[in-house]
Formats: C-alpha cells, sequence, structure tokens
C-alpha cells in the first residue's frame, strides 16, 4: 500500500476526481446484444445465457420453488439462523425509523398543502452469487422493498447458495429465480413467459449487471450504478491493527476495491502499511486491491483529511465523530476506530446497497425511500383562492400562458 504525499498525493486525488461506477464502454455492446435478446425472445434467451452462465440445469426451472426456499431454511444451521434473524430485526427497526410519514398543514389561511406516501407496485432484487454468495444483500434489498408494502417483491440470483435461499425464505419471499448477469436485469426489466416485469430495479453486480441497469433505467428505473467498494479510514492515532483490518476487510470484495487512509501521521502510516503488509499474505484478493489501488495520503490536519475524503465522496467512512459534523460526501459512515465497517455490512441496521465512483456526492445509499413516491397534494378553499389568486394571474401572465391565468381568474370572480 503507497504512502503519498506532495505531488503524488494530488496526482492521485486528481485520477479519482475522474472515477465513475465502472469503465463500462468495452462491455456495453455485448451487454446490450444479450439485453435485446432477452427483450425479444423472453424466456428462450433467457434459459440459454442462465444454462451458460448461471449453473442452470436443462430440466431445471427457473424460478426455485417454495418447498426448495423452505428446506433451505430447515436445513440451515441454527447459529446462521440466529444471525440472519439478529441481523433482519436491526434492519427492518432501521427501515421503520426512515419511513415517511404523510402531513396536511394550512401553508397560509385557505391553502391547504401535503404530502400522500404510497410504495411501488413491483421491485427487482439482484443479489449476487458469483465470488462470495450474498445473503446480506438480500437481506438489505428485501427488507426495506417490504417495510415500504411493496407488494411484488421478485429476487434474482445465480447459483444462489443454500444461505441466500434461507433469508429468502425467513423473509417470506415468494419470487425467487436462479438468474443472474445482465439477461436477468433484463427479464426484470421487460418480461418474459416466466418473469413478470417490475417497475424498479436494485441491488449490486458485476460489471454486466451495472451496464445492463444502465442500459434499462429509461424503461425500468434503478436506484443507482454501483462500481467497486470503496473505503476511507480517517485517523491520526487510532489502532493500526483496527484501521488495517477495515481496509483489508473492505479490499477483500474486489481486486478493484478502492482502500484509503488519510492521516497527519506519518507513523501511523508506516505502522498501518506494515500491519496491511502481514494482514494479506493470507488473502489473494485484498491483496491484490491494496497493491494496485490502495493508499495511504499524508496530510497536514484532520481538517484536511475531511476536506480531502469530501472530494473523494467514499461509499464507506470511518472517522472521529468529533469530525462527523463535517462531512458532506459519503454513502455511510463509521464513528470512532471501535465500529467496524462489516459492521454496515451485515447486521447494525443501516444498509450496505451504498453508492460508489463519487455518486455519494449526490446521494446516500438504499433505504426504504427507495421504494415509495411522495405525492404532494393540495386543497385551496374560497378564502384560499382570494388570497392567492391576483399573484397567480400575475405570474402566469409574465409566461404568457392566458389558460392558466384563465383557469384562475374564473374561480377568482366567484370567490
Amino acid at each position: 500500500m503507497r504512502i503519498l504525499d506532495g505531488t503524488k498525493k494530488n496526482r492521485f486525488l486528481q485520477a479519482l476526481d475522474q472515477r465513475g461506477a465502472n469503465d463500462l464502454a468495452e462491455i456495453e455492446p455485448a451487454v446490450r446484444r444479450i439485453v435485446n435478446n432477452v427483450r425479444r425472445n423472453g424466456d428462450e434467451a433467457l434459459r440459454r445465457y442462465a444454462e451458460r452462465w448461471d449453473g442452470l440445469g436443462e430440466s431445471e426451472c427457473v424460478r426455485v420453488s417454495s418447498a426448495e426456499l423452505q428446506t433451505a431454511w430447515k436445513e440451515t444451521p441454527a447459529k446462521l439462523q440466529s444471525a440472519i434473524k439478529q441481523a433482519a430485526a436491526n434492519i427492518r427497526q432501521y427501515c421503520e425509523w426512515q419511513k415517511p410519514e404523510e402531513w396536511r398543514r394550512e401553508i397560509q389561511p385557505g391553502v391547504n398543502v401535503g404530502q400522500l406516501v404510497r410504495p411501488l407496485e413491483s421491485v427487482g432484487c439482484y443479489v449476487p452469487g458469483g465470488r462470495y454468495p450474498l445473503p446480506s444483500t438480500l437481506l438489505m434489498t428485501v427488507i426495506p422493498a417490504q417495510m415500504a408494502d411493496v407488494s411484488e417483491i421478485r429476487v434474482v440470483s445465480p447459483h444462489p447458495a443454500q444461505a441466500t435461499l434461507a433469508a429468502a425464505a425467513f423473509l417470506g419471499v415468494r419470487e425467487f429465480y436462479r438468474i443472474g448477469g445482465a439477461q436477468a436485469v433484463a427479464a426484470l426489466a421487460y418480461g418474459t413467459q416466466s418473469v413478470a416485469p417490475v417497475r424498479k430495479i436494485v441491488g449490486p453486480g458485476n460489471r454486466y449487471v451495472t451496464a445492463a441497469k444502465k442500459l434499462v433505467a429509461f424503461d425500468c428505473a434503478i436506484e443507482f450504478l454501483a462500481g467497486p467498494t470503496e473505503a476511507v479510514f480517517i485517523s491520526d492515532s487510532g489502532d493500526p491493527v483496527l484501521i488495517a483490518s477495515d481496509l483489508v476487510a473492505q479490499a477483500e470484495h474486489d481486486p478493484d476495491a478502492l482502500c484509503i487512509l488519510i492521516t497527519s501521521s506519518r507513523e501511523i502510516a508506516k505502522t498501518v502499511q506494515k500491519e496491511i503488509q502481514r494482514r494479506i499474505r493470507t488473502n489473494r484478493i485484498a491483496a491484490e486491491s491494496l497493491t494496485g489501488r490502495g493508499a495511504i495520503l499524508l496530510v497536514a490536519s484532520l481538517d484536511e483529511a475531511v476536506e480531502t475524503s469530501n472530494r473523494i465522496a467514499p461509499e464507506h467512512l470511518t472517522l472521529p465523530a468529533l469530525l462527523a459534523p463535517f462531512v458532506r460526501n459519503a454513502g455511510s459512515i463509521f464513528l470512532n476506530e471501535f465500529t467496524p465497517q462489516s459492521a454496515g455490512d451485515y447486521i447494525s441496521g443501516p444498509n450496505h446497497v451504498l453508492p460508489t465512483g463519487s455518486m455519494a456526492r449526490v446521494r446516500g445509499g438504499l433505504s426504504v425511500l427507495d421504494f415509495v413516491r411522495i405525492i404532494s397534494c393540495q386543497e385551496i378553499s374560497i378564502e384560499g383562492i382570494r388570497r392567492i389568486a391576483p399573484a397567480t394571474i400575475t405570474l402566469a401572465e409574465a409566461e404568457g400562458l392566458t389558460g392558466h391565468a384563465e383557469s384562475m381568474r374564473a374561480r377568482y370572480s366567484h370567490a
């Protein structure tokens, strides 16, 4: 893991400013062919891709049966069942606190305004099943949808692990499909004979999944395009073991993961560098990530450290709690070094589907809000018309919209 300061640090940050969710250009033509094929040919194309890439057997049903889901839960060790239950309870409680409320208020005499909250009718939850099975992602995508009262929830996951099927069974998921990649995204977006289309697709995936979400985004809503994992740790006097363990933990997600320590202490930088070298000897993916993309940035102060982090806009950010008020851009923050980022990945409650590629500059992680529509409403009485008509007519006439002015004038004349 490189230690950078001065000009080298500035060049590194300039390169990060240009990063996006992923460099998808080279694979978009292939992904477009897959998406269009599934859109035109439905199950025929979907099955062909699933048998080639998702491990689907020739006689195997695309949809996982309810009996198979229940068997997976029954055969899951009690210790893992307990962990799933604890994580689900915390995620559900956090979502309950997130839920928006309906309200109505009088904004001026006779003019009442408010908002209604309505769930999306259907969503598709993508759960990766490649390098690592991720039952935690099933919990993080399905539970917010359930808490938002989405009536139709469809889960897709290639060659799903027993733990993923067990988590689905525990949550009462009724539709689970053993498909993945761009073909699964296309099936969710446009529908096939086996998979009904959804209004929105959420969940992380590989470059092909991300490219497919980008291609269907104007036909089916998505939450955001997620790239490789990112983690920033700010510390000038922390425990090198705790710092290194968090950076290695996030680095093992992906060889392209971006993991950074920002510190004003050269001593901490060197000690963490040595601790990371020791820890990555037995973790090949983390070693590839931290050697290729990891960095320790030396800054003059903690204030500069926070500003540097705000510029990076990382997915995960650990820093002293006293610095939290100065954070502007981050997917999820972890206060003080004793709070492990892995807690957010699994069990503390906040969602682990988070913005990457500097997308944290404009939004936070997946939440209940991603599964509902906020609908404005208003009611105006005769008294209200008397109060707002003159200004409304003036504004409408200034825009040259005489019909708008007349619709208000018609009411004003009877008020």
